[in-house]
């Protein structure tokens, strides 16, 4: 179900269990419930029934702290923004943090792929990516950018980290998209790749590049192809930057 708010399906003679107290059923336990579901399921999973059954609570007991599903996407992805490790700005060089931040946020990115698909779905709001922006525009100031160039910076970083974590959010969804439709991903997938090698016999550049690699490493970046990136995002900033007197 894409935004609105989530509908209760009709009652049937399914029987909940009784309602949590609110003070046991709180809305950080919620969220982090909804964390859980969404990391295992997708946003296509996540409704307000299947977090009923995972905190084993009927779904009505939760329009106390969320009132809809945009609203509960909109809290859960605020809260893995947190987990987004923020280096000292004043105890290292803007390159060495910005390198730190882009890092951490690949690998949050792809512990949560849904959140890549969230980003173009749903409006994101809260104190978890208000605490990453600011840390990430203080660590562009300290490069030398003020205004709105700091903020194109950061956006640059940020997108590009943003289109690397798509590949590994995209690979999740299909997997488990196959899965949920009887398939076996790995064949599959096995089979995605051989008919892809069989195309490439006609264009002899993609051909002796599939010749380096293995089989199942056809579809991936090459390694470090990540860190290069960065790096070289960042000797274009060098070169655009105001040094600080």
């Amino acid at each position: 179900m894409n935004g609105g708010q989530d509908q209760l399906e009709p009652r049937s003679n399914r029987q909940y269990p009784a309602v949590m107290p609110r003070d046991t059923l709180t809305g950080e336990r919620i969220v982090r419930a909804a964390v859980e579901l969404l990391d295992t399921e997708g946003l296509e999973g996540l409704s307000l029934r299947n977090l009923g059954e995972r905190l084993e609570s009927a779904p009505t007991a939760f329009y106390w702290h969320v009132k809809s599903k945009d609203n509960l996407v909109m809290l859960a992805s605020d809260e893995v923004w947190n987990e987004i490790e923020l280096p000292d700005v004043d105890a290292l060089d803007w390159r060495t943090a910005a390198t730190l931040m882009a890092r951490d946020l690949f690998r949050m990115l792809t512990r949560h792929p849904w959140l890549v698909q969230a980003l173009s779905s749903y409006l994101m709001r809260g104190r978890g990516k208000a605490r990453y922006d600011d840390c990430s525009l203080a660590i562009y100031e300290k490069a030398g950018f003020a205004g709105v160039d700091a903020d194109r910076a950061m956006a640059v970083v940020f997108m590009f980290v943003l289109g690397n974590a798509i590949g590994e959010s995209a690979a999740v969804s299909l997997r488990r998209r196959l899965r949920q439709g009887g398939a076996n991903a790995d064949d599959v997938l096995r089979q995605a790749v051989a008919d892809q090698i069989e195309v490439a016999e006609d264009f002899p550049r993609l051909k002796a590049r599939i010749a380096t690699v293995a089989e199942t490493d056809y579809f991936d970046a090459p390694d470090q192809s990540f860190e290069l990136g960065l790096q070289v995002i960042f000797d274009g900033l060098e070169g655009q930057r105001s040094p600080s007197p």
